[in-house]
């Protein structure tokens, strides 16, 4: 069973956009920045590192890629059973699902970003990485600290960040040393993030998080704030307000996804960070895919766990031969009328409408099944036929 899971900030890299520039997934940049009305390519190739660190630009631009990335994966005919994301990346998690559209998703991004950026400034704080530590210790730490100082974030064993003001973290991180930590790594960061000291944010974020109205969705979404599998929309308006003053239990979440029966783990987005943690904290199967060469990397991985638990596989291996053709728009889907199963589709073949836009074929293959049925009202992105590659 496969997770995607998604980078939060931190993991944006100068240049991340590059390599996909001439890929069909680009045009996902383009109408982000339509959408934010910024020039997110600009900082997706041109950005240096100091622009990038700002968390208006971070967050942003690692939200995009990592989409773009999903995108590329959605059109090999790559599915989870589950997603997770840590911090930002709950975000994309909840985009990726269809809990909140692409647009809406970019927006709340946007305004989550700006929010935290201010909360920042009105309340100066940082953060330090926590290395070599129980996740109790380090709690315990910042207790004997007694100061404005909290555990941010349980990542994987022996990996905890804490956050709060400049003297609390540092108070914490000598007390952590004292206990027995390996190491205490300072983070370049603008604030003090899953703190009470984000607490302006949450409050300014909250209308917004309700007015996106996160719906139901198939595949669930494990949450930063209770590390429990969610489905119901409903539910990611309380949680997606918490996450910003509470801890992100992202190693529980792992923890959970396991439990769950999930095997294997990719990692979509820049960085690859997260699956350092998954390698640390579960028994699965990690992958990270950032760039459009690793999308065959995924194919034979992919193909590679099926024949481990199947045996060797007689004929054409599903992952490897098997496309979506996904939705370019949100509206009404009409199929072409004459189009039937086994139909030969090639590269560039028009195989229906979203409302009147075109619904083209990236790939050549074999029509299988329209996903999509007459008349459905579908979503950005939504899977809407599968083809086999010829």
């Amino acid at each position: 069973m496969l997770a995607f899971t998604f980078p939060g900030q931190g993991s944006q890299r100068p240049g991340m956009g590059r390599p996909w520039m001439d890929h069909e997934s680009w045009e996902l940049v383009d109408e982000a920045s339509d959408v934010a009305e910024r020039d997110i390519a600009a900082l997706l190739c041109d950005a240096d590192a100091d622009e990038l660190r700002d968390t208006r630009n971070a967050q942003l631009t690692t939200f995009v890629s990592s989409l773009m990335v999903l995108d590329a994966v959605s059109r090999i005919g790559i599915d989870a059973s589950f997603c997770a994301g840590h911090s930002l990346g709950e975000y994309t998690a909840l985009t990726a699902t269809g809990a909140l559209g692409f647009d809406d998703g970019v927006r709340l991004v946007s305004e989550r970003s700006s929010a935290m950026h201010d909360a920042g400034v009105e309340r100066p704080g940082t953060m330090a990485a926590v290395l070599g530590l129980d996740d109790d210790q380090v709690v315990v730490a910042c207790d004997l600290a007694d100061a404005d100082v909290w555990v941010a974030n349980y990542n994987a064993p022996g990996q905890v960040v804490i956050a709060g003001s400049l003297d609390g973290v540092d108070k914490a991180s000598a007390q952590a040393k004292e206990l027995g930590a390996k190491r205490v790594m300072s983070l370049q960061v603008s604030g003090a993030f899953h703190t009470p000291f984000m607490t302006a944010a949450r409050d300014r974020l909250r209308d917004a998080i309700a007015s996106a109205a996160p719906r139901d969705t198939d595949v669930p979404v494990v949450s930063n704030v209770d590390a429990k599998a969610h489905d119901l929309g409903a539910d990611w308006t309380k949680l997606l307000s918490a996450q910003l003053s509470s801890p992100v239990r992202w190693r529980q979440s792992l923890q959970t996804l396991e439990a769950a029966g999930v095997t294997d783990f990719a990692e979509l987005g820049p960085g690859g960070v997260l699956s350092g943690m998954a390698k640390r904290t579960t028994d699965g199967r990690t992958i990270s895919i950032a760039t459009p060469d690793d999308l065959d990397k995924l194919l034979e991985w992919v193909d590679a766990g099926t024949t481990a638990l199947t045996g060797q596989l007689e004929g054409e291996h599903l992952f490897a031969t098997e496309r979506l053709v996904v939705s370019p728009a949100a509206g009404i889907f009409t199929p072409i009328r004459d189009l039937d199963e086994g139909a030969d589709i090639a590269v560039g073949s028009v195989i229906g409408h979203v409302n009147d836009v075109e619904v083209v074929s990236s790939f050549a293959g074999q029509l299988q099944s329209f996903i999509a049925v007459d008349t459905e009202r579908v979503t950005l992105r939504q899977p809407i036929a599968w083809l086999r590659s010829i």
